[in-house]
């Protein structure tokens, strides 16, 4: 639902501009198929966080849990297939801190772990060549965990996982062929958790959301 609200946030901040705009529009009709729009974004990453686990088989007693979020910059690059439709990748990696409450009054700090979520996304763009250039798209994620430190558990250990992703985002030109970029991501992951040489067990919904802004050029 929070991507949703500021997926219509983005559109709404577009149409608004594109009567003011329109009147200066110097718009390219060559089209972009075969070029490459190039991102540099500084990027906050908040997932979500919902744990549930067990310890040697008895259910843990997690009343509430959360992880931190992180600031980071990211690059990345899409290709345009055709004059609207590109394939996106991105590269970025982030350290969180996850922490959970047992029994509503234990918080237990989990130490923490950095994420290489490379991701690939199919993208739509509305008016590839215009003063406004909003777009959107949903595509493939696969997460690597590396370099956890144990906190109150220790032998923390996490899986890699797999998920999807969904995104919006708009481009607004500032001088040929450079632009300004804001971006929304919402990634749609679980991941699985070990401690304990694998007494403790956990899963994980963390579904972070990432909110971009930076500049692009257009190769």
């Amino acid at each position: 639902m929070q991507f949703v609200r500021i997926f219509a946030g983005l559109l709404l901040g577009a149409v608004s501009l594109t009567p003011a705009l329109a009147q200066t529009d110097n718009r390219s009709d060559t089209g972009v198929a075969g070029h490459f729009d190039i991102h540099l974004r500084g990027v906050l990453v908040a997932p979500e966080a919902s744990v549930k686990g067990e310890a040697g088989g008895t259910k843990l007693p997690i009343t509430s849990s959360s992880i931190t979020n992180s600031y980071v910059p990211e690059i990345d690059a899409t290709y345009y297939i055709t004059d609207h439709i590109g394939v996106e990748a991105i590269a970025a990696t982030t350290q969180h801190s996850p922490h959970v409450t047992l029994g509503g009054t234990t918080h237990a700090d989990l130490g923490s772990v950095w994420l290489l979520p490379p991701t690939v996304t199919l993208k739509y763009s509305f008016d590839p060549t215009g003063w406004i250039r909003p777009y959107i798209g949903a595509g493939v994620n696969y997460t690597l965990f590396y370099s956890p430190r144990s906190g109150a558990l220790p032998d923390m250990r996490y899986g890699n996982s797999w998920g999807t992703a969904l995104q919006a985002g708009v481009d607004i030109p500032v001088a040929d062929p450079y632009f300004f970029n804001l971006d929304v991501k919402q990634v749609f992951l679980n991941d699985s958790v070990k401690a304990e040489g694998g007494l403790v067990r956990a899963h994980a919904i963390i579904n972070p959301l990432l909110f971009g802004v930076g500049f692009g050029v257009r190769l």
